[in-house]
């Protein structure tokens, strides 16, 4: 969509501009005033803090929202009537009509925008608001998407979906927030093959780490290897116990979802006082620890679809990338994983270049107290 060629009078004094826009605030400042003035009446004396903090958030909540939507009405009202409105095919959209709403589910409830339609026989109508404001193609806002993207990686979709409600005084449907989810993630991919890293110099580690975390699945979208032994272990009378895993037993519910990441890591030297304190020392006050190394230049990529070496050749694709020559010094950060270790010794091979592996100290802990 372009528009342009504005279709507007003289402008006014910035001073008469900002008291008129200061007036479509009336609903926004009754509200403030309704709430200062309940918290100054005597009768609040007798609430307690975790009452006052109810009411407050409750209700100042509904002012920020109002705020909001003053604002959006008055949006609405200065919108300019534009004299060439094409979309991306480059057909005109001379038809226009004003007071078109849509609902915006945003972080302080669900408001609606007023804006001027552009239409066109046979096409889809224009709205240069919408693009003004970056709404959405959906109704859930940007600041909900956030949310629901953060939330929903902290556990369960119910549990997103009551977090949201509590902060942000809105429901959300639970098709709805995995939509949203998904969505959060669809151009990782596209981000990063736009984002190209600066050169850093030979002499800056070039770090590339790999993780696994087990998703518990449908039957149906289990890898082939593990539904076969999950439905060998049905077959067989289920699991061992009834009330836990016996030990090296496995579900066969999970699906292995495979990260990679790779960075630039300037070296930052430190002794062992920097990263573990001797609890038998007598704490200096005076001595500062060093700083460890800061990631820089950051890709990272994941997949539950894909397999260990589908994750772990695109990783060495990156950093291949970043060092063609090989004349950085390369550490691969793994967590002992042995299909893991095999597919990075794998790609070593094949590529010819050298690598210095560094693994989890926790997991070899584990694994070492295992073989005792």
């Amino acid at each position: 969509m372009r528009a342009a060629g504005v279709g507007r009078g003289p402008q006014e004094p910035q001073v008469a501009d900002l008291e008129a826009g200061l007036s479509g605030f009336a609903a926004s400042a009754g509200l403030v005033r309704a709430l200062i003035g309940d918290l100054a009446d005597p009768a609040a004396d007798a609430l307690t803090h975790h009452q006052l903090e109810d009411m407050i958030s409750t209700r100042g909540l509904e002012v920020m929202r109002q705020m909001l939507q003053d604002h959006l009405d008055l949006r609405s009202i200065r919108e300019p009537q534009r004299k060439e409105v094409v979309d991306a095919e480059n057909v005109p959209h001379r038809r226009v009509e004003p007071g078109h709403e849509r609902l915006l589910t945003t972080v302080f409830g669900t408001v609606t925008v007023t804006r001027i339609a552009y239409r066109a026989l046979g096409c889809a109508n224009l709205h240069p608001l919408d693009a003004d404001l970056n709404l959405p193609t959906g109704r859930a806002s940007h600041g909900i998407r956030k949310q629901a993207a953060v939330e929903a990686v902290r556990g369960s979709f119910d549990d997103a979906r009551a977090a949201i409600a509590r902060r942000c005084g809105v429901g959300i449907g639970k098709a709805n927030l995995e939509q949203l989810v998904v969505a959060a993630a669809a151009d990782i991919d596209a981000y990063y093959r736009r984002t190209a890293p600066a050169a850093a110099d030979a002499k800056v580690p070039l770090a590339l780490s790999f993780d696994g975390k087990g998703i518990v699945m449908r039957p149906k979208d289990l890898r082939e290897q593990t539904r076969k032994m999950a439905e060998a272990k049905q077959d067989a009378g289920g699991n061992a116990m009834k009330t836990r895993l016996a030990a090296g037993e496995k579900n066969g519910r999970k699906r292995m979802a495979v990260l990679g990441a790779v960075w630039d890591s300037p070296a930052a030297p430190r002794t062992v006082d920097d990263v573990i304190t001797d609890p038998d020392a007598e704490p200096d006050p005076h001595t500062e620890r060093a700083d460890g190394p800061k990631a820089r230049n950051k890709w990272l990529t994941g997949s539950v679809a894909d397999t260990i070496a589908d994750v772990v050749s695109a990783a060495f694709d990156q950093a291949e990338d970043r060092d063609p020559d090989y004349e950085r010094d390369w550490v691969v950060l793994v967590d002992g994983a042995e299909p893991q270790i095999a597919q990075i010794q794998a790609e070593v091979l094949v590529r010819g270049v050298d690598i210095h592996i560094v693994c989890d100290l926790i997991h070899v802990l584990e694994l070492s107290t295992g073989a005792l």
